[in-house]
């Protein structure tokens, strides 16, 4: 007995000398096969910036569907994840019943899902939104993005996917100071600001704007140059008056110095409005003599319109019904709708781009690395011009035989060590520094300008992402905003938008046909086993004590 209280004594001891142990030591194991709980150095490092008290408001909790559960499961395990890094994280998920419309107010529009549970069909009306405060700072967060899917639950997939850099991105917003500026060029014809308030807003949030003139270069163009390099990024959005050598020399100058560039233009004058005004217009070249300094870079915009199958709708006057006017959205082959490079961090899970009297990009064979962002589908057909364009085409019916031009690239991304476009040639005005070459650069070029261009409703600039008239949603907004990121991003986060897990979804149809066999053998089957067992556990028990 002694002996048995002797060793109870040493096995006390030793239990609580390990419990006391590892009150000191604490980790956590990833045990998935694609590591989805496993934190990337980007995230570590933001989140070591937490300094404060931060709380993440999620707002999934409540009575959801299935699918639903799952991504509040997921995003729950996932900010587990953050607060085991950081102490300072505090998490709460929340019923947003009793408060939708301050969230509808704070820029969270719930989401309408169709749900099929046991062969039925019903809607529900949900809020996958997060909120973060820091510092008394807020930021908001999408848990359900709107890119291209094929089924809803390929959109939860997505969703889960973007767990990380979601919340890392905001928590980066969030966090840190504006350091990167970011100027907006004006004086050659460029979009005026009503046009671009739905873009520069979000981009304001993270960045410092600026508009930048180019006229001071006619008089002054080394101070002109300076002031340029001021900025980190130049914005080039629709421009519709030629450039002069000084000014393209300053931009040369800019990007071989390390400057980033977004070009949005257009080699074609055609415009909606004046479609609509009169019912036809003459589509022309424009020249803003642009072509060598982009050919230099390694691309070239040609002056030819595309038509695609693919694209989105106008809204067009059919006819009367008493005294209103009937309208109808047809599609508007002019109109493009493209998709995105689907593993790139830009375009990755974003909804279809729309274009507007796009023009067609040519890469040319030099060092610069080219990735194709935004690419036509496989039926489109080229428009040379000068070339009318009337209104009342868009009721003729489409010959398919006609639209083989194949796929047509409109964005391209341009990374590497650029070569001057003045290197070994008379400059427009010289310099003590010319660089001849850039090391590391990269810049987009976008072959349409209104693709930034928000439309007007009321005097009110109304959403990029959203059509005015037809209600159709696009991946505008956010494709300019992750080209920003890219183009700015040292830190690697844009990157997380890659992150690819294997997510595997449920058979709806197949489970709700097989349900009877799966309910058998999940909770008869067991039943039936016990009752044999017992059966048979009494039958040798009375025969041995019978």
């Amino acid at each position: 007995m002694n002996k048995k209280l002797k060793h109870t004594f040493f096995l006390a001891i030793i239990l609580l000398i390990l419990n006391f142990v590892s009150q000191g030591f604490y980790q956590r194991f990833d045990l998935t096969e694609d590591k989805r709980y496993t934190l990337s150095d980007v995230t570590s490092s933001i989140l070591d910036q937490v300094d404060r008290q931060l709380i993440i408001r999620v707002y999934l909790e409540g009575d959801f569907p299935t699918e639903f559960k799952r991504l509040q499961i997921e995003t729950r395990q996932f900010l587990e994840e953050l607060k085991a890094q950081n102490s300072n994280i505090r998490i709460q998920f929340v019923n947003p019943d009793e408060q939708r419309e301050r969230l509808v107010k704070s820029g969270m529009m719930p989401s309408q899902l169709t749900v099929e549970e046991n062969g039925k069909l019903s809607n529900a009306i949900i809020f996958p939104w997060a909120e973060i405060d820091y510092k008394n700072k807020s930021e908001i967060v999408s848990l359900l993005p709107n890119g291209v899917v094929q089924s809803q639950e390929q959109q939860f997939s997505a969703a889960i996917e973007n767990l990380e850099f979601s919340f890392s991105n905001a928590i980066h917003n969030i966090t840190r100071n504006k350091e990167k500026k970011i100027a907006i060029l004006r004086g050659n014809g460029e979009l005026q600001d009503p046009f671009l308030i739905s873009f520069l807003t979000e981009v304001r949030k993270k960045y410092r704007l600026g508009a930048f003139t180019l006229d001071s270069v006619v008089s002054n163009p080394k101070k002109t140059l300076k002031g340029l390099q001021f900025f980190d990024m130049a914005i080039i959005a629709k421009p519709t008056q030629a450039f002069t050598e000084k000014e393209k020399m300053v931009l040369d100058q800019f990007i071989m110095n390390g400057g980033k560039t977004l070009w949005m233009v257009e080699n074609v004058q055609a415009d909606t409005d004046s479609l609509y005004n009169d019912g036809k217009m003459l589509a022309y070249p424009r020249d803003l003599n642009l072509t060598d300094l982009l050919f230099k870079y390694g691309v070239r915009i040609n002056t030819t319109l595309i038509q695609d199958l693919y694209s989105s709708k106008i809204p067009l006057a059919t006819g009367n019904v008493g005294n209103q006017t009937q309208f109808q959205n047809l599609p508007w082959f002019y109109h493009p709708l493209v998709n995105g490079h689907p593993r790139h961090p830009i375009t990755k899970n974003i909804a279809p781009v729309r274009l507007r009297f796009a023009n067609q990009i040519d890469t040319l064979q030099n060092n610069i690395r080219k990735t194709p962002l935004l690419v036509s589908s496989l039926l489109t057909k080229k428009i040379g011009t000068p070339n009318f364009i009337e209104l009342q085409s868009i009721a003729q019916e489409p010959k398919q035989e006609e639209y083989k031009s194949g796929y047509q690239l409109f964005s391209v991304l341009l990374e590497g060590e650029f070569t001057s476009n003045y290197a070994n040639r008379i400059k427009p005005f010289t310099i003590d520094d010319f660089a001849n070459k850039s090391k590391e650069n990269k810049m987009i070029v976008v072959a349409d300008g209104d693709i930034v261009k928000n439309q007007i409703l009321k005097s009110q600039p109304y959403d990029l992402s959203i059509d005015k008239w037809t209600g159709e949603q696009f991946g505008n907004k956010e494709f300019l905003l992750n080209a920003v990121d890219y183009l700015l991003d040292d830190s690697g986060l844009i990157e997380l938008r890659n992150k690819t897990l294997q997510i595997n979804l449920l058979d709806k149809q197949r489970a709700f046909e097989e349900r009877t066999y799966w309910q058998f053998l999940n909770v008869v089957l067991p039943l039936l086993l016990l009752l044999g067992f017992g059966f048979v556990f009494n039958y040798f028990r009375n025969k041995k004590y019978s």
